[in-house]
C-alpha cells in the first residue's frame, strides 16, 4: 500500500475535467455531442412524445397555445382597444411575431429545466451534458415548423407575403433567435441546477419579454412615446430584431419604422455579438456541470 501510494505520488497531474485551453474546450465539447448525435435525436423526440402521450389529437396541440394567443390579442387587444385599426392585417401581424417569440420562449423555458428532468441520466451516465439543453431546441422547432405552416398559407392567402429579399429576414429572425435562446439555455440550466428557482423566474421574463417585443404593437406606436435613446436600445433588442425580421416577411415591408438596409445591419451585428455570448455560456456551462451529480 506504501509503495502503491508513493508510486501515485510521483506520478504528473491530470485533470479529468474540461481541457484548461478554452478553444480546446469548446473543441472537445463540440466532438462530444457530435459522437452523440444519435442520442441527442432521441432525447429530442422522447421530449416530443412526451409532450402528447396518450393525447387524440397528438402533436396539433402545438397550435392550441398560439392559435389562443392570437385570438384573445385580435379580439381584445385588435378589436376592443382599437390596435387593428393602427395595424394592417393585424391578425398576420400578431401571428407572426407569436410564432418566432414562441421558438425562443420554448427553447430557454424547456432549457432551463432540462438537466433538472434528466437527474437521473446525469447522476448514471458519463454523456456531454449539453445535449439535454440542446434537446429542446429539436423538440422546439418541430413545433415551430407546424406554426410556421399555417402562418405561411395564411400570409399566401392574404398577399402579404412577397417572394422578394424580403424572405431572408425570416432566416435571419430563426438564426437569431436560435444562438440567443441556445445561449440562455446552456447558462440557465445549470445555474438552475443549484439554484431551483431560477426556472419558476425564468417564466415570469419570457412573459414580460413577449410584452417588451412588438408582437401586439407597432415600431411606430413606440415612438411616439419614447426618447430616441430608448428607442435604439429597444429596436436593438435581438429578440425585437427577430419580430420584426419575421414581419418584413409575412406581414409587410412598409411601416415598420426601420429600413430594410438597417435592420439587415443591425440583425448582422446581433448575430455576431450572440456567437460570442454562446460560446461564454458554454464555458460557463462547462465551468458549473462538474458538480451536477453531487447537486442532483
Amino acid at each position: 500500500m506504501h509503495e502503491r501510494r508513493t508510486r501515485l505520488a510521483g506520478l504528473a497531474w491530470q485533470d479529468a475535467g474540461s481541457p484548461p485551453s478554452t478553444l480546446s474546450g469548446i473543441a472537445s465539447s463540440l466532438k462530444d455531442i457530435w459522437d452523440r448525435r444519435e442520442l441527442l435525436g432521441m432525447l429530442t423526440r422522447r421530449e416530443l412524445k412526451s409532450r402528447y402521450k396518450d393525447s387524440a389529437l397528438g402533436f396539433l396541440w402545438s397550435l392550441a397555445r398560439p392559435l389562443t394567443q392570437l385570438l384573445i390579442y385580435y379580439v381584445v387587444v385588435g378589436q376592443f382597444l382599437g390596435a387593428a385599426r393602427a395595424i394592417d392585417n393585424f391578425a398576420i401581424y400578431v401571428f407572426g411575431g407569436l410564432t418566432i417569440y414562441t421558438l425562443f420562449s420554448e427553447i430557454v423555458a424547456g432549457g432551463t429545466g432540462s438537466i433538472i428532468i434528466n437527474a437521473g441520466l446525469v447522476k448514471k451516465v458519463y454523456l456531454p451534458r449539453e445535449v439535454f439543453p440542446l434537446a429542446t431546441i429539436g423538440s422546439s422547432l418541430f413545433n415551430f415548423l407546424i406554426q410556421l405552416g399555417i402562418l405561411l398559407a395564411a400570409a399566401l392567402l392574404v398577399g402579404t407575403m412577397r417572394w422578394d429579399a424580403s424572405l431572408f429576414f425570416a432566416f435571419g429572425s430563426v438564426a437569431l433567435i436560435l444562438i440567443y435562446a441556445a445561449a440562455l439555455a446552456l447558462v440557465l440550466s445549470a445555474v438552475n441546477v443549484y439554484l431551483r428557482d431560477v426556472q419558476y423566474l425564468v417564466e415570469v421574463v419570457l412573459l414580460l419579454l413577449m410584452w417588451a417585443s412588438p408582437i401586439v404593437y407597432s415600431i411606430a406606436q413606440v415612438a411616439g412615446v419614447m426618447p430616441s435613446w430608448a428607442l435604439q436600445i429597444f429596436v436593438d433588442n435581438p429578440i425585437t430584431l427577430a419580430v420584426l425580421g419575421f414581419h418584413m416577411t409575412f406581414w409587410s415591408a412598409a411601416d415598420l419604422g426601420i429600413a430594410a438596409a438597417d435592420l439587415a445591419a443591425r440583425m448582422v451585428v446581433a448575430g455576431v455579438i450572440g456567437l460570442i455570448l454562446l460560446f461564454l455560456a458554454q464555458r460557463v456551462f462547462a465551468k458549473l456541470q462538474g458538480d451536477f451529480a453531487q447537486e442532483l
